[in-house]
């Protein structure tokens, strides 16, 4: 039982860790975040559902076009609630984000429905056995694509002249435009690129948990709480940070009950940030002056 509890502990943990990497790109390209990551998770399950299971198309048009669409939402966001408002040096981005997701949401409801609907997968129908106990092939296969990504968008940001152009636009904008890099195109592009992982973090997690009009809402708080304890500055801080969360709560769930599942995860929040305040694997940020 223990082994199954970490298996799937590190499955949603996983999950969390890609959409708190959203979370970390638009913070680190623009000092701001997209704090309707939950309501992209679930507008990538919602629109994958409809094209592959409500509308029968192939699984292999259903996810890209879904990943689009959330990448389109993206720049909506970026354009009509965080530029005007950041441009101005106003931290009025952040109620706007949130009013974002919850009209996402609350559409969603209204066109959806608020049922929760299964989402068939042959990879998570029947469980294979692993050392005695049983997996779905899907929660081996979440943080394999989890990693993977993030190791590409890490590689990409550290190791391509573009990528370095992305991260020059961050750490100084005005110079940046000197140089010739589009900033505003690489604020949006952060944006995009956030939506896109919490929309494949909800195409993943649709067949294990279920796909519903809510079904983002809790889940972009615990990806935001896993960014804080990782340390905003520190990609791998918050990947491990995402592990480490997952399988707290998937062992508070499985041997204390489901009900003991949000209070442990968030105390554990509490105790991490009490003991290091910048994240377990932040550091300070220091201002020349």
């Amino acid at each position: 039982m223990l082994q199954q509890f970490i298996v799937s502990g590190i499955a949603i943990g996983s999950v969390y860790s890609l959409v708190a990497l959203g979370f970390q790109i638009t913070y680190s390209i623009s000092n701001t975040m997209n704090f309707s990551q939950g309501a992209s998770v679930m507008l990538g399950a919602v629109i994958c559902y409809l094209f592959n299971i409500a509308w029968n198309w192939p699984i292999a048009i259903a996810i890209p076009l879904s990943l689009l669409i959330c990448a389109v939402f993206g720049l909506i966001i970026e354009r009509l609630a965080v530029r005007p408002f950041a441009v101005d040096g106003s931290s009025s981005w952040l109620l706007t984000t949130i009013a974002v997701g919850i009209i996402i949401e609350n559409l969603a409801m209204l066109t959806f429905g608020k049922e929760v609907r299964a989402y068939p997968s042959p990879l998570a129908q029947t469980p294979i056995n692993i050392l005695g106990f049983g997996v779905f092939p899907l929660e081996l296969l979440t943080p394999i694509i989890c990693f993977a990504i993030a190791f590409l968008i890490r590689f990409t940001f550290t190791h391509t002249l573009w990528g370095k152009a992305f991260l020059a636009a961050s750490e100084n904008p005005n110079t940046a435009k000197i140089m010739g890099i589009n900033v505003e195109g690489a604020i949006a592009f952060s944006y995009a690129l956030s939506t896109v992982l919490a929309g494949i973090a909800g195409i993943l997690i649709a067949p294990i948990y279920n796909v519903s009009a809510g079904m983002g809402t809790l889940l972009g708080l615990k990806a935001f709480a896993t960014a804080i304890i990782g340390g905003l500055n520190s990609p791998w801080g918050i990947a491990i940070a995402g592990v480490l969360y997952g399988i707290g709560e998937s062992l508070a769930a499985g041997y204390l009950g489901g009900s003991y599942r949000e209070i442990i995860g968030f105390a554990l929040v509490i105790l991490a940030l009490t003991l290091k305040p910048n994240g377990l694997f932040g550091e300070n940020r220091t201002e020349k002056v």
